[in-house]
């Protein structure tokens, strides 16, 4: 879904404003509202690091529920989600709105779900990313990530980069990129951590995961063993694949625009767990491979991969047979050759026959030929005694 300046100003404006007043919605004055009818605030606070903002942009493209209603109506009776910190969409900039994340933290310190978004660096003590500054020096990501991980009621990692370390930490990785799981094992955080990889992930998974864990905690997301949620990362791209029928019938894509299964291509489709074949992308439109392109698998920890982006890979779950099926052009030259396989090997069978027989008919000795030699014939006169 494309969004146009106005469309873009409007929606981004609407969270902006949201962001910088989330404070004052919940409590109005005493009397004026029934205890019971009061909304509970849970702040978000969006920290990006090493990003790209794709991220954030893919965010603002969800479209059921839209960005604006899942941050500003009620997730629950009596409970809201409220971004109150988000550098790329917020109003308030500068000392501003470090004020309003501090007052965050100290305010509802264990209470506020802490989002990351992007790899976070350590080379030169995190001075590659600096968000803000304290005492007139800056704060590194690595430092706000540190101390706000420790006191959120749990950390999402949004997007390859946070989950895995992506792209940034992609070798060489001249600035030392990590991922958040690997900050958190560093500074002995125990604090819960969420993986919602993707380059981008699609906004569903996002307000889904965000929402998941507000309506029903940590056991409603039933968390892989990489800390995915099972209900977006539950299976792999390559069981809902449309092109799935091709690969099973061997009918293989050889260069970009043929029609068939891609994986000849570098489609990573068999190894990465995401939903994308059913859920699609872009208001439900299209999605990478529907598109004509291989899947990368933005969604795996080896993304981007060492080698090409484009080499084939071995299906997580399948065994080829032999390498690869035969593709449509070869089957009729395996069929050629199957028959004559098939002449030839009825050649030869009639042949050790044949030689079975005649070897059969060779064993018969003497004494059987006296057994079986008819009376009067010469073999019977030559061998029997003379008769007076």
């Amino acid at each position: 879904m494309e969004l146009t300046r106005r469309e873009f100003l409007e929606r981004a404006g609407a969270v902006s404003v949201f962001s910088f007043s989330w404070w004052r919605l919940p409590w109005p004055a005493d009397g004026q509202t029934d205890p019971a009818e009061r909304v509970a605030e849970i702040p978000l606070i969006w920290m990006a690091t090493g990003a790209c903002t794709g991220c954030s942009v893919s965010l603002l493209n969800a479209a059921s529920p839209t960005v604006r209603f899942a941050l500003v109506g009620n997730v629950l009776p009596g409970k809201r989600l409220a971004l109150a910190f988000h550098t790329t969409l917020m109003a308030s900039s500068g000392d501003m709105a470090m004020r309003m994340l501090d007052r965050v933290v100290q305010e509802h310190s264990g209470g506020y779900v802490l989002v990351v978004d992007g790899a976070t660096a350590i080379e030169e003590r995190g001075e590659f990313c600096a968000i803000g500054e304290r005492d007139g020096k800056p704060i590194s990501g690595y430092e706000h990530i540190r101390d706000l991980g420790r006191n959120a009621l749990a950390t999402i990692a949004i997007g390859a980069c946070a989950s895995f370390g992506g792209i940034p930490a992609a070798p060489p990785n001249p600035t030392q990129c990590i991922s958040v799981a690997e900050l958190f094992e560093r500074e002995r955080i125990q604090n819960p951590i969420i993986n919602v990889p993707g380059c981008p992930p699609h906004p569903d998974w996002v307000i889904g995961t965000i929402s998941a864990l507000v309506l029903g905690g940590l056991g409603a997301l039933k968390l892989d063993a990489l800390h995915r949620p099972a209900m977006f990362f539950g299976s792999l791209i390559h069981d809902n694949c449309p092109y799935r029928g091709h690969f099973e019938r061997g009918e293989f894509a050889q260069r970009f625009g043929d029609h068939g299964c891609l994986i000849k291509l570098g489609c990573k489709g068999p190894m990465t767990h995401a939903d994308c074949p059913i859920r699609h992308w872009n208001g439900g439109v299209n999605w990478c491979v529907e598109a004509g392109h291989p899947c990368v698998g933005c969604c795996e920890p080896e993304f981007p991969f060492e080698e090409s982006l484009f080499q084939p890979v071995q299906p997580a779950q399948l065994t080829f047979p032999g390498t690869y099926p035969a593709a449509a052009g070869d089957r009729r030259r395996q069929a050629d050759a199957n028959t004559y396989a098939a002449v030839g090997m009825i050649g030869t069978a009639a042949f050790l026959a044949g030689v079975g027989v005649a070897t059969a008919a060779g064993k018969i000795g003497p004494a059987d030929a006296e057994v079986e030699a008819e009376p009067g014939t010469d073999r019977e006169k030559g061998d029997a005694p003379a008769q007076p």
